[in-house]
């Protein structure tokens, strides 16, 4: 906490020194994806109840050999599956996949399922999955579900530059509440 001449607190939150690989988003949505299937609120609720986030894994691109990272958090909500999670910079998969996520280049989540109950709209041709059994996420460039992202990567201040400027700007807006 930083307080101004005013009296105001300015909450500031340091967060890490170097790059942690943490991130989040959305591995799933409710609308349709590209292959006509629809996944419907409660779907994900039995698996992560037996499975929770720690057992489902995060792979590259839906393959095996590229385990990158864990899961810390999932949830439905109303949107969808929101997930947190870290890559593993320590590891040479993770520290590619975490500089292709912090440059965009690596920005969507893909979800490896066993369909457990389903059943067919045969007005819409949707095909509506109503209990799945989630065993992997995958960052991937090329999703089904192209609303299923990441949402937020954490970046550190590993620039000097780019720390000074961040203090400059923070005396600026400092001085400022202590001129109101």
């Amino acid at each position: 906490m930083s307080e101004n001449k005013a009296g105001a607190v300015l909450p500031i939150e340091a967060k890490a020194i170097g790059d942690t690989g943490e991130f989040e988003g959305y591995a799933s949505t409710y609308g349709v994806d590209q292959g006509r299937d629809r996944v419907l609120p409660g779907a994900f609720a039995e698996s992560l109840r037996i499975r929770g986030a720690a057992r489902v894994k995060m792979l590259r691109d839906h393959d095996p050999r590229q385990l990158i990272g864990v899961w810390t958090a999932m949830a439905e909500d109303g949107r969808g599956l929101h997930v947190k999670g870290r890559v593993i910079v320590e590891t040479q998969a993770g520290r590619e996949a975490h500089a292709l996520m912090k440059a965009g280049a690596l920005d969507s989540l893909s979800i490896g399922f066993r369909t457990v109950r389903h059943r067919m709209d045969r007005k819409s041709g949707e095909r509506l999955l109503e209990a799945l059994d989630l065993r992997e996420i995958s960052l991937t460039g090329f999703p089904m579900n192209e609303a299923a992202t990441v949402s937020h990567v954490k970046h550190t201040l590993n620039d000097p530059a780019q720390a000074r400027r961040l203090v400059q700007a923070l005396d600026r807006a400092t001085a400022a509440l202590g001129r109101n």
